[in-house]
């Protein structure tokens, strides 16, 4: 388990940036906090740590349910939020981007953690305050744990 307090909004995209480049092919991560926590500004910044061009918005899906951006891997960011059902999750093509090698990161994927590959990185959002973060993610296997060497001396910068 890692974790970091942030105290703005950037500071959660540089955090989501620093992740991005740990990320390699096949990766699940599960984004999970309450509305306004962050989850989307750190999507952001691990876009762009992902190589995906500027030029190209993040945005959460909320009512698209699911967004491709290019960059080093493909990222397909789905959001969970409109979502009532576990079996839904398989009606908006979920397995098909699994399957397809890139990088899936979820907002409110903790919904259906059921459905989820039993191997993935979730990220917890705790709001301290209307600026403050606590961020926390963990690895529920050991071929995650190249997120747990983000470069902290990168984080001062």
């Amino acid at each position: 388990m890692s974790n970091i307090l942030t105290h703005d909004a950037e500071a959660t995209r540089k955090l989501g940036y620093l992740l991005g480049q740990c990320a390699q092919a096949g990766d699940v991560i599960v984004c999970a906090g309450a509305l306004g926590a962050g989850k989307t500004t750190l999507i952001q910044g691990f876009a762009a740590g992902l190589g995906v061009d500027e030029g190209q918005y993040v945005r959460s899906p909320t009512f698209t349910l699911m967004q491709i951006y290019r960059g080093r891997h493909a990222l397909y960011h789905f959001d969970f939020y409109r979502l009532t059902r576990a079996d839904e999750v398989w009606d908006i093509g979920f397995e098909d981007c699994l399957e397809a090698g890139g990088v899936v990161v979820m907002e409110w994927g903790d919904k259906f953690l059921s459905v989820l590959p039993a191997a993935r990185l979730e990220i917890r959002f705790d709001i301290l305050s209307a600026d403050r973060r606590r961020i926390v993610w963990t690895s529920t296997q050991d071929s995650y744990q190249h997120y747990h060497g983000v470069d902290m001396a990168a984080w001062a910068l």
